[in-house]
């Protein structure tokens, strides 16, 4: 089913009017059991589309709350097969949410591109955002990813001009993931109208829905980019909330789900000039 199950469900969305609420979350963080569990909650707590990171040791796209995260999980022993395993656990309670896996080009290498496309296809999983594969060097990875109808995702960015998205672009399906500030993840916040024109020419240039991460913390500051973007990503909040809730000993699950709930019902509203509560 895989890129089937990302276009239907922005189909769906476009249909409703709305954008899509896509939240980030680390498998293995804190814990296996706890982030399965996380991870099944995420459709009925409001999520549109699930990215799933997989931690690696050196994530070089991301600030110090993902950074912690990837720590958590690589302590707590998670791999990218387990990865796999828990995504394909995810699937067999839920066949419709779209999963997309995130991470670096390290890990798949070691597994082999073609035999990780195979595996993550019958996983489950829809689509695959690497962000430390350049497009002048994917070529390989992209046919793996054709050959098992997985959509690979790219990332555009403030700085990608006309020319550069082009080339961004070439390749790309599913949706592209507009980077909204410069920088890595959970440092600075986005800024709609700064965002908007250049969700725009990312669309124009793609043909395909634009989805927005980094910046992006709050329900206000989600409804503001779903009024302007296909769909809102939000990560490091979402793992703010497990590290907080760890600390705390409070249930790190109904924690993050609580976050997740308000993040979507923000973005769920966000067109209807109703204020996010």
């Amino acid at each position: 089913m895989s890129k089937s199950r990302i276009e239907a469900r922005f189909a769906a969305l476009k249909a409703e009017g709305r954008a899509a609420f896509v939240p980030y979350v680390m498998a293995g963080d804190p814990d296996a059991a706890t982030a399965a569990a996380i991870l099944k909650g995420l459709p009925a707590a409001g999520a549109d589309l699930i990215e799933v990171g997989f931690p690696f040791s050196d994530p070089m796209a991301e600030g110090p709350p993902i950074q912690r995260a990837a720590q958590r999980a690589l302590a707590n022993g998670m791999t990218l097969k387990a990865t796999l395993e828990a995504i394909r656990a995810f699937r067999d309670g839920d066949a419709d949410t779209p999963v997309v896996l995130m991470g670096y080009t390290n890990p798949l290498v070691t597994w082999g591109l073609a035999a990780f496309a195979r595996d993550a296809g019958a996983a489950g999983v829809d689509g695959l955002i690497i962000v430390d594969t350049p497009p002048e060097e994917a070529g390989p990875l992209a046919d793996a990813c054709d050959a098992n109808d997985i959509s690979l995702i790219r990332l555009a960015t403030p700085t990608s001009d006309d020319a550069r998205l082009k080339v961004v672009v070439s390749r790309t399906s599913g949706f592209v993931y507009y980077v909204s500030v410069a920088g890595v993840t959970g440092v600075k916040e986005a800024d709609a109208v700064a965002v908007a024109p250049h969700v725009e020419r990312v669309r124009k240039a793609s043909g395909l829905p634009v989805a927005v991460g980094f910046g992006i913390k709050t329900p206000e500051r989600a409804a503001a980019i779903a009024r302007v973007a296909d769909a809102v990503v939000v990560g490091s909040a979402l793992v703010d909330e497990v590290a907080a809730a760890v600390e705390l000993n409070e249930d790190v699950t109904a924690r993050v789900l609580s976050k997740v709930e308000a993040l979507a019902k923000a973005v769920r509203v966000a067109r209807h000039g109703l204020a996010p509560v």
